[in-house]
């Protein structure tokens, strides 16, 4: 190609064109080596953002540059994984990591390089498109992220809000654990313990293990309670259903509006119509005040214990 026609190459001008590419790509519509390496150098027009990946602009690269430099990076069969695959799946309480994950397969030999993670792996997941770009399933980001994060409670807010959202199980986000080996795994199995039980959230997960802590009898997360005429009453937070005793763990972030505080109120008076004992408890309080709470819970317990138990149900 002579010298000059790559400029018009729909590559470089099509509408609809890449703002990060490989550098062999520019050299196959007729750049040359040299004249990409000068025009990536301080005062040129591109930047080189990892070993042979090109953002066709000078200014400071976004996370979608990055990633998509990521990809470009490992080349064929490359699958993004952990919190910045999660973010893709649209998940919100997702750490910021600056190392971008990616999985190739278990025979090639991309290493990793400047903010790019390369994981050679013989279980690479089918992936998911989102927004053009393959990405781990959620199961498998999860745990991706969670074997490589420190913070408990990240982990557990991670986890938990996948669970929530129902992207996946906690009996998937097991099995994921199970395939994944030895290597970062005690603290995601310890998240994964409440959420097996039914919580769904880090205040929920506090509150399991207070609970398991004070030796009452195990009960039920979040499932919903009906009246004798099979009237919906609420979805506790737990529920022990020998005696018909509902614990919420109640925010003031949930109540921040008038219609959560009308909810909440409406759910308290449905709680005493139908003859329930019921604690509501402070998020905050599982770790600066557990014995004073358990205390709660111990006499909040025998109440509901002393009186005859009120004609309800939980689903089954």
């Amino acid at each position: 190609m002579r010298r000059g026609i790559w400029t018009t190459d729909p590559l470089l001008t099509a509408p609809d064109r890449p703002e990060v590419v490989r550098a062999t790509d520019l050299e196959q519509i007729g750049v040359p080596r040299r004249t990409i390496s000068r025009r990536c150098a301080a005062d040129g027009p591109w930047r080189t953002l990892l070993p042979g990946v090109v953002l066709l602009g000078n200014g400071p690269p976004t996370d979608e540059h990055r990633v998509r430099a990521v990809v470009l990076h490992a080349r064929r069969n490359a699958v993004l994984t952990g919190t910045w695959a999660l973010r893709r799946h649209g998940l919100e309480r997702v750490p910021r990591q600056e190392k971008i994950h990616v999985l190739i397969p278990a025979n090639r030999g991309v290493a990793d390089a400047g903010f790019a993670h390369v994981e050679r792996t013989h279980r690479l997941p089918r992936p998911h498109l989102r927004g053009d770009l393959p990405v781990a399933p959620v199961p498998r980001a999860v745990i991706d992220a969670a074997r490589r994060l420190t913070d408990e409670d990240e982990i557990q807010a991670m986890m938990a809000e996948s669970v929530q959202r129902r992207f996946c199980t906690p009996e998937m986000l097991t099995h994921e654990l199970d395939q994944a080996g030895r290597t970062g795994t005690a603290l995601p199995r310890k998240a994964l313990t409440p959420l097996l039980a039914g919580a769904r959230s880090v205040a929920e997960a506090d509150a399991w293990r207070l609970w398991r802590r004070s030796g009452l009898p195990p009960g039920h997360w979040n499932v919903p309670i009906y009246d004798a005429n099979g009237n919906y009453i609420a979805t506790p937070d737990f529920w022990c259903d020998e005696i018909a005793f509902a614990w919420e763990i109640d925010s003031y972030r949930h109540h921040a509006n008038l219609e959560d505080h009308r909810a909440t109120v409406a759910r308290n008076a449905r709680y005493v119509a139908a003859g329930i004992v019921v604690l509501q408890t402070l998020p905050s309080r599982l770790r600066t005040e557990p014995d004073e709470v358990e205390r709660e819970l111990q006499a909040a317990f025998r109440t509901a214990q002393a009186r005859p138990r009120p004609a309800v149900m939980r689903a089954a």
